[in-house]
């Protein structure tokens, strides 16, 4: 949080840094400053004190620590490899302080009469004496949500992919005069262009659908709507628009498959046969390398990955359905700038398309 460039590892900070308010800690995390922090509430060490001269029974352990996370950020990544660390820093600590608080107080009520009878009533003040609470702002679930965040979406790959196969023969049948006039080439292009997207607009409303129906909560209703509370899994995902989700998703799906889909598009009609199983390999590969883990904890070789689409697609569903910190403008942003990109050499392509068709121009060897 304090240098403001990514990092790998931990560091202390001080109070003051966040005001001394434990809310602003809480708002860092949300605002993805930090995958987790560890709080040493205030005034901790004097309840603490208090708890065993005073023999206040209302002395919670679990009250003098907090940590702060959101596992929907990336559940894998957390619950792998942050977690455990963590799990195993609290464990210790725990333990240090247990043993060095008790050895104290122990000794000293020896002669204190007073402070041996408190410790019989506040049995939590020396065993465990301190404790961590576990504070998950946007814990992720339901857990029929990770196909709609991972693996599910290179589905979208896949089938903008394969379009292209599927339509091209119905395509190259406008340019026959078979019973109709044929089209002249910028009408060509201007029906393959639309009528491909056309064909996505419908996929990705298809797609979006499998998450709805697979129960993903996509119509508000969870009561815990401020960035520093903790949500309740009673209520479903804390999904972003309320009812305004589901199409949301299904535009973030749609933009998607263009980016993804236009760009095999033409990639395969300059390529052609056998070089667009390559291909395909390659976009699922880079895509997935790039969008299922989060690029701040990768090598730096990966960095690339933040212009990728899948990496913007994964970022996007995560806010929309976990209500998490919002860069959706810049991931839409990203995606429109490949859709347009590969709309604008379509034309392109679509030439040299019909240029090997002409010329009977083929890519096997035989």
């Amino acid at each position: 949080v304090a240098s403001g460039t990514p990092t790998l590892g931990w560091g202390p900070l001080f109070g003051s840094d966040f005001n001394y308010d434990p809310i602003a800690v809480r708002q860092a995390v949300y605002n993805w400053d930090a995958w987790a922090a560890i709080i040493f509430m205030p005034n901790a060490t004097s309840q603490l004190y208090n708890a065993v001269q005073n023999g206040n029974t209302s002395y919670d352990p679990m009250g003098a620590c907090q940590l702060i996370y959101q596992s929907s950020r990336d559940d894998t990544n957390w619950y792998d490899f942050m977690y455990p660390i963590i799990s195993q820093f609290q464990t210790q600590a725990t333990t240090m302080v247990g043993e060095q608080w008790a050895k104290m107080v122990l000794q000293n009520a020896t002669t204190d009469q007073t402070l041996l009878r408190n410790l019989v009533n506040v049995p939590q003040a020396i065993s465990p004496a301190i404790g961590f609470s576990e504070f998950d702002l946007r814990p992720f679930y339901p857990y029929t949500a990770i196909p709609a965040t991972t693996i599910g979406l290179i589905y979208l790959i896949i089938l903008s992919f394969f379009s292209f196969a599927f339509y091209l023969p119905i395509w190259f049948r406008f340019l026959n005069p078979q019973g109709h006039p044929p089209l002249r080439f910028i009408e060509f292009i201007v029906v393959r262009w639309g009528g491909t997207v056309l064909a996505y607009f419908f996929l990705s409303l298809a797609y979006s659908f499998v998450s709805l129906a697979f129960q993903i909560n996509f119509s508000g209703g969870n009561p815990i709507t401020s960035e520093t509370q903790a949500t309740d899994i009673a209520y479903g995902n804390p999904d972003a628009y309320g009812h305004g989700t589901f199409p949301v998703y299904w535009m973030l799906n749609f933009v998607a498959m263009c980016a993804l889909g236009l760009a095999c598009e033409n990639v395969a009609m300059v390529v052609g046969q056998p070089w667009t199983g390559l291909w395909l390999i390659f976009w699922v590969i880079t895509n997935v390398s790039t969008g299922f883990y989060d690029i701040d904890i990768e090598p730096a070789f990966f960095r690339w990955g933040y212009a990728w689409p899948l990496h913007n697609v994964v970022e996007a569903s995560r806010q929309i359905l976990f209500g998490l910190h919002s860069r959706i403008g810049l991931d839409f942003g990203v995606l429109f700038a490949w859709a347009a990109v590969n709309t604008a050499i379509f034309p392109l392509t679509c030439w040299f398309l019909m240029y090997k068709r002409k010329h009977e121009i083929h890519e096997y060897w035989a």
